[in-house]
């Protein structure tokens, strides 16, 4: 199932909406229509406060698409690729295919979104000043409705550019601290003591807001969110920088498996258990019966659905993955996990010059991980 629709195309970027922006355009338009000081509880026409405040919502999160493009002009000109850019319930991700390492270069692609966010809330706040001026001299309403309207994207974006500078990962600020570490030891143990003051920030913020809640602030729950979301987001940066840096200069061939055991369309599920059993493997090619050309992979995941009471009747053909992704064996390790995390699969088929020359698992790379001791400690 897609979890994101593409709307176009920016700088040759493409900007999607993740799901949970269905519930952004029901959510935020209710919350700005109940608040006073960034919303329009006090505009007495209902479906005008209802119009503000889906307005605002849509402002909003084109000032959030700004703030990822800002990250993704600066990176573009470092030479980073940028896949995409997803407008979520919580802001927006730009999808790059990898930071630099460089600590001037990750500092200035960090502060180029929050940057951006600055630089609208003071544009808004100046525009709302020279309206709010005009509104009380000629006492037009509407004019004062669109003074506030901009009053509100000015404290907001400030606030998102405060908020997006908390030195925690997954947040820009978390990417300064690396980058300011960056300059004084390696960039592993850059990335860990980065990790760990997010880690640290997002603890006290969780017992914060736990204890907000148990003395009655409910609205407070959204902290204890944001609290998770900050703890994941420092542990996966962490893994990743991890994994990154022990895998770098490995490649494909080094690691996968060349001894390749096919199996034929037509095998069924009782037969290719057995093989499992006796090659302990657990992915493999699946071969056309008359052709010999692989047409698909399987995994034991895709055969733990099948009843018992069947594995002598379904065939592999009823079963495998027909969408075959494939790598080069002389290509980045590295680039084989990315690929592994996009397409959400745990094995990558290996060709070289359009044959197969072996299978790469997910297993094989945490496992050379593993061994590697994940670089310095």
């Amino acid at each position: 199932m897609k979890t994101s629709v593409r709307i176009g195309k920016v700088m040759g970027i493409p900007i999607k909406l993740h799901i949970s922006f269905l519930l952004v355009l029901v959510l935020f338009p209710i919350i700005f229509s109940r608040e006073s000081l960034t919303g329009f509880a006090d505009v007495e026409s209902v479906p005008l406060r209802y119009a503000l405040s889906l307005s605002l919502t849509l402002l909003l999160f084109l000032c959030v698409a700004l703030h990822e493009l800002g990250h993704s002009w600066v990176a573009r000109r470092y030479g980073t690729t940028i896949r995409s850019i997803t407008l979520i319930i919580f802001g927006g991700i730009a999808a790059m295919d990898d930071i630099p390492r460089d600590p001037d270069a990750e500092l200035r692609i960090s502060l180029a979104g929050p940057g951006v966010s600055l630089m609208i809330g003071v544009l808004c706040a100046i525009m709302y000043l020279i309206l709010h001026n005009i509104a009380q001299a000629s006492q037009t309403s509407v004019i004062s409705d669109v003074s506030h309207l901009l009053w509100s994207l000015a404290v907001i974006n400030i606030m998102l550019f405060a908020f997006n500078l908390i030195p925690a990962f997954p947040m820009d600020g978390g990417r300064v601290v690396r980058a300011w570490y960056a300059q004084h030891m390696p960039y592993l143990r850059a990335t860990r003591k980065a990790a760990h003051i997010g880690k640290m920030i997002a603890i006290v913020m969780g017992v914060f807001a736990f204890a907000m809640v148990v003395f009655g602030f409910v609205e407070s729950i959204w902290l204890l969110f944001i609290a998770f979301f900050i703890y994941i987001g420092a542990s996966e940066e962490e893994k990743f920088t991890e994994a990154s840096v022990t895998l770098e200069g490995i490649k494909v061939s080094d690691l996968m498996t060349r001894e390749i055991a096919y199996v034929t369309d037509d095998t069924t599920i009782l037969k290719l258990l057995q093989v499992m059993f006796g090659k302990k493997h657990l992915v493999y090619p699946v071969i056309d019966r008359f052709t010999r050309e692989v047409v698909g992979m399987v995994a034991f995941t895709d055969i733990q659905s099948v009843p018992m009471d069947k594995h002598n009747v379904v065939l592999v053909r009823d079963v495998m993955a027909t969408d075959i992704i494939s790598i080069s064996g002389g290509a980045d390790a590295i680039d084989a996990l990315k690929m592994m995390s996009i397409h959400k699969i745990g094995h990558l088929l290996v060709k070289n010059g359009g044959k197969v020359t072996g299978i790469l698992s997910r297993t094989d790379l945490t496992r050379s991980i593993e061994v590697l001791g994940y670089g310095e400690r």
